[in-house]
């Protein structure tokens, strides 16, 4: 019997020791730097390249949008991104109803410790009836520092890197505002024709003389037909060569948008295509540069 009694208390002792040890081993990930990585999905990929770019490593970053050959008006959302979003600390979405397909996702995780930043509501230069405020870039400085305070928020240790990083971030755009400039004082008043209204934040501060009427333009850019009077004028303006350049949407292709891109093709009117969501293997910065120098060199190629 007391060998028993023994042999039970043995027994007792060694699974009590395995259970501490069990439970410690499944601590130890809870508390290293994987666990201190801030989760963050994106509804659009320039978002969350800019988000990449100033928390670095302290980031895990999901873009949902990211295919530069799709309609972002048209994405319906998947049960994938559903469980990416009820697992982020912070999501990040356009708002002004561009992206309502991630609000629905949102209301579908209530989450009161996640944090959500909605680029419209943070841009301070917007666009009347235009939600496309990641062209300006004045609105872009403040959405990144926005984003840089919630990322110290989220991880107080590191916010000395945060600043860092937003310190680099905001330098490296004096490049796209200095572009920007040169145009308009090269080219200011220049006649051009857009499909649609998401570089009127580069146009206006380019100085550049949109011709097409407004209404054509948010027509496009919502997904409906414009008018009948809006479709002559803009066919107009491209078969009388009223425009240098157009200026053309890549992401939101109709018959009507298609029709004046061929008619500008056979009138030798240079064409510059734009993109919604960050084209692949860019950066931010990188895109928008290189869509100012085309349509430098288009302007140029006009005089």
């Amino acid at each position: 019997m007391k060998k028993i009694v023994i042999g039970i208390i043995v027994i007792f002792i060694f699974l009590a020791i395995l259970s501490f040890a069990l439970n410690r081993k499944a601590y130890v990930p809870q508390t290293s730097n994987t666990s201190s990585v801030i989760q963050v999905v994106a509804a659009e990929n320039f978002y969350g390249d800019i988000v990449k770019q100033l928390g670095g490593n302290h980031v895990s970053v999901l873009s949902i949008l990211s295919d530069p050959n799709a309609d972002p008006h048209e994405y319906e959302s998947s049960v994938q991104d559903a469980i990416a979003v009820a697992k982020a600390n912070i999501v990040i979405e356009n708002g002004f109803d561009y992206d309502t397909w991630m609000d629905k996702l949102l209301s579908a995780s209530p989450n009161k410790n996640r944090v959500v930043l909605v680029g419209h509501q943070i841009a301070d230069h917007t666009l009347p009836d235009n939600p496309h405020v990641w062209y300006g870039f004045d609105n872009v400085h403040t959405i990144a520092g926005r984003i840089t305070e919630v990322l110290k928020q989220q991880d107080p240790a590191d916010s000395g890197e945060f600043d860092q990083n937003l310190t680099t971030f905001d330098n490296s755009l004096q490049p796209l505002e200095q572009k920007i400039a040169d145009i308009k004082a090269k080219y200011n008043g220049t006649p051009v024709g857009l499909t649609e209204t998401i570089y009127l934040y580069q146009t206006i501060p380019e100085g550049l003389h949109v011709l097409t009427p407004f209404n054509f333009e948010k027509a496009i850019a919502e997904g409906n037909d414009p008018s009948a009077d809006d479709v002559a004028t803009t066919n107009d303006q491209i078969t009388k060569k009223g425009v240098k350049v157009l200026i053309y949407n890549e992401q939101t292709i109709t018959p009507i948008t298609t029709n004046l891109q061929n008619e500008a093709k056979q009138l030798n009117i240079p064409i510059i295509p734009v993109w919604e969501t960050e084209p692949q293997g860019k950066t931010y910065q990188t895109w928008m540069m290189g869509q100012l120098t085309d349509l430098e060199n288009a302007l140029q190629s006009t005089k």
